[in-house]
């Protein structure tokens, strides 16, 4: 299927619209099971997409929520690109919300070492 036609493969456009750097590489996310299409999860990369679908991609440390805008005719550049989706993500965490965040000062040497030795004895208490 071709762009003219109203649409075009889900591998081919995730490609054209830069989310992956090889059209390959855009199959076997789509196998992967990490992409879905208006909700609903698809594994078939020769899938069909048309102009206002919205593809929900899952990757590594976010999720992408793009509406299509446009099919592409080509892979250009990411400005042409961009212009293919509209960016529906959701916006990312608060880094200062993380619970590892350190309240306080970072220890010195010598508080260092008194936590090695109370983590040592509570090690061999076990």
């Amino acid at each position: 299927m071709t762009a003219t036609e109203g649409s075009l493969r889900l591998d081919k456009w995730l490609w054209f619209a830069r989310v992956t750097k090889t059209r390959t590489l855009a199959r076997k996310l789509v196998e992967a099971g990490k992409v879905r299409i208006n909700r609903e999860k698809t594994t078939n990369a020769a899938r069909p997409v048309r102009i206002g679908d919205v593809l929900t991609i899952t990757r590594e440390r976010d999720i992408l929520v793009y509406e299509i805008n446009a099919l592409g005719e080509r892979r250009g550049p990411y400005p042409e690109a961009r212009q293919l989706y509209d960016d529906r993500s959701p916006p990312p965490p608060d880094k200062t919300s993380e619970p590892n965040v350190r309240a306080g000062p970072k220890p010195d040497k010598r508080e260092r070492r008194l936590l090695a030795r109370i983590s040592a004895k509570n090690h061999w208490a076990d």
